[in-house]
């Protein structure tokens, strides 16, 4: 079969197609016949030797979807030929709390999507929405579970509450709005360019604000009347310490990454004074991850696909994601 193989550190975009064993289902298992694959950021972060437990060679990718083409003993849930789609978590145990120490995501160490073929656990495949594109199902996985468990599992969304998302535009970010205005909430958006902003309205943002041009935590305040009542947040670095700032009284804040570091600077006495709740969290359990998916059968929320490449440009999409040029999440098609 064709597959994305890293070898070792190296320059995202020059990573090549290339011929490897096929796939095989051991017991408890399923290979599925890809069709289509997702980017995420830890795809880069694999390729520049940023990511914790790195080990080579690997086959990258932790979204896809497509059909079953084997199922090993004892698989009963799914037969060949079944549409998929996969959920990338790998081993996050009973607790709903906190995933298991033998925790991992799909694409690293375990090979991943950017193949035609990839095995997974048998459970960790679910059926297809209906009313979305195979491109459009391949997008979903990792980021729809990240942002349905930021929003909902740890977030409490209620409908009609202020629902702040910081620097939209990724992946987890647009997902994040979609499914925060199938919720029910008032979404509101920061971005450093204005045409992210448009397209955020787009797509049912109330207000977008520019935090290069502007004085966004005031602004937010404002059209908030005092502040959101959640605040999601990739972003860290400063940012972070602004989100605090931002935040009404009683709000919650949840945090599913740092692509710009730790906070240089945090003032505590803004979480205490203000009863802040700041929450962390991390990709999802399985009950997660069919809940999110419930709320994208019958294609009522969709997912953003910013822009589609043949498994062979890789590297191209790679590229596209490094330098932050997307909206919404990057696909591979695979033949």
């Amino acid at each position: 079969m064709q597959a994305v193989v890293v070898h070792g550190v190296g320059d995202p975009a020059s990573i090549r197609v290339e011929e490897v064993a096929d796939a095989v289902a051991e017991p408890g298992e399923v290979v599925v016949r890809l069709r289509a694959a997702a980017l995420n950021h830890r795809d880069v972060y694999i390729c520049r030797g940023q990511y914790a437990g790195l080990r080579y060679p690997t086959v990258l990718g932790a979204d896809g979807a497509g059909t079953v083409a084997a199922a090993g003993a004892g698989v009963t849930h799914v037969r060949v030929g079944d549409a998929v789609i996969i959920n990338p978590c790998l081993d996050w145990g009973d607790d709903q709390r906190v995933a298991a120490p033998t925790f991992r995501i799909l694409g690293m160490p375990d090979n991943g999507t950017f193949a035609q073929l990839v095995t997974v656990p048998a459970a960790n495949v679910l059926p297809m929405p209906a009313g979305l594109s195979i491109e459009e199902a391949a997008a979903i996985p990792l980021a729809g579970l990240t942002a349905y468990r930021a929003l909902v599992s740890r977030g409490a969304l209620q409908p009609g509450e202020r629902v702040l998302i910081i620097g939209i535009g990724g992946g987890v970010a647009t997902l994040a709005l979609v499914l925060a205005r199938g919720l029910g909430a008032r979404v509101f958006v920061t971005s450093g360019g204005d045409a992210k902003l448009e397209r955020a309205a787009g797509l049912g943002a109330e207000r977008g604000f520019n935090y290069r041009t502007s004085d966004w935590v005031a602004a937010i305040r404002q059209a908030t009347d005092g502040g959101p009542d959640l605040i999601i947040d990739g972003v860290g670095g400063a940012t972070f310490e602004q989100a605090l700032d931002v935040a009404r009284p009683g709000g919650r804040l949840v945090s599913y990454g740092a692509t710009t570091g730790n906070a240089p600077h945090l003032t505590v006495r803004r979480i205490f004074w203000k009863q802040l709740s700041v929450l962390g969290t991390t990709m999802g359990s399985s009950a997660d991850f069919a809940a999110m998916l419930a709320l994208f059968e019958g294609g009522h929320v969709r997912p953003v696909i910013d822009r589609a490449y043949p498994l062979a440009e890789a590297g191209a999409a790679l590229a596209r994601l490094e330098r932050a040029e997307q909206f919404g999440k990057i696909v591979l098609r695979i033949d």
